[in-house]
């Protein structure tokens, strides 16, 4: 894809790999200095390097490659598999399984499971790396997620979605007792402004996000609570949880580096409810999934 750019005024002397980072949408630094030793940005219709300096109203031309998306293979899997019909898929996700293929993790997820049960029929509206995804929870967090078969039934889920008015509970351990038996945090989260793979609470111009939580148990170091989400943001309740201090045990990017617990993996987190409005029926359904065992143990020995 092609693009075409011409600076201002005021972004006359950047450096050309910078100015297009802010004028490129969804283009990191890093990238735009491998498309300009590949030859692919020119100036006034030249090749130039990262550090040549734009001038006003010059032409910058972006040639971006189209992304070459991998075939996603179905792959049987032993799904636990809380409800299906002919609309959608409700799964109780174990920990590690990544949702939906990425760099890095092209087998084994959800996704390819999904596949191989549902002999092809599933939404495409999120595309060929994603069918039937309308919601995603983390790597390590277990739990309720929904998957639907066909684009109706997807575009449904989606606004309930957007709506904020499906059911998500999830059930966590926090490092610290909690003052407050309940409490709601309501603070936009955005992408970390230094370290890009981590998200941010509390950031201006970051996309509102609200969770209600509620003590479940005080345990001797840590807490047990429930969390309610209002909306559905990336990390959200990771985030929430460590900005007010209560970071999420074995959450080693928004809490401590080192895990207290030996041979633990990643944050406890379960997706424990999901309740939505079915996309054919009108029915109000609620499905639950069982705290996984490895969470159950830790509150026996926390406690």
């Amino acid at each position: 894809m092609i693009q075409d750019f011409f600076p201002g005024e005021e972004e006359g002397g950047l450096r050309i790999d910078k100015y297009l980072s802010q004028a490129a949408e969804g283009l990191s630094r890093s990238y735009i200095q491998k498309l300009l030793k590949e030859g692919r940005v020119l100036a006034d219709g030249r090749p130039v390097k990262a550090s040549f300096q734009v001038e006003e109203d010059m032409r910058i031309t972006l040639d971006v490659p189209e992304a070459v998306q991998p075939d996603i293979e179905p792959e049987p899997m032993d799904l636990d598999i809380l409800y299906e019909d002919e609309d959608v898929i409700l799964i109780n996700k174990p920990k590690g399984m990544v949702v939906h293929p990425a760099a890095g993790h092209y087998s084994h997820t959800l996704v390819n499971g999904l596949l191989y049960h549902c002999r092809g029929q599933l939404s495409g509206i999120n595309g060929v790396m994603r069918p039937g995804i309308v919601h995603r929870i983390d790597k390590d967090t277990t739990g309720v997620i929904i998957a639907c078969k066909n684009d109706v039934a997807h575009a449904s889920i989606a606004a309930q979605l957007k709506e904020h008015s499906v059911t998500r509970r999830y059930q966590a351990i926090v490092h610290g007792n909690m003052k407050e038996e309940t409490g709601t945090i309501d603070s936009p989260i955005g992408r970390h402004p230094t370290e890009r793979k981590k998200m941010c609470a509390g950031l201006p111009g970051g996309r509102r996000a609200v969770t209600h939580y509620q003590v479940l148990r005080q345990l001797k170091q840590y807490a047990y609570v429930e969390c309610r989400l209002e909306t559905g943001r990336t990390h959200q309740i990771r985030v929430h949880m460590a900005s007010i201090h209560h970071p999420l045990l074995g959450d080693s990017v928004y809490g401590p580096a080192k895990c207290p617990i030996s041979g633990l993996e990643g944050q406890t987190l379960h997706a424990g409810v999901l309740g939505f409005v079915h996309p054919r029926t009108g029915e109000y359904m609620e499905f639950s999934a069982p705290l996984p065992d490895y969470f159950s143990h830790l509150l026996k020995i926390l406690g």
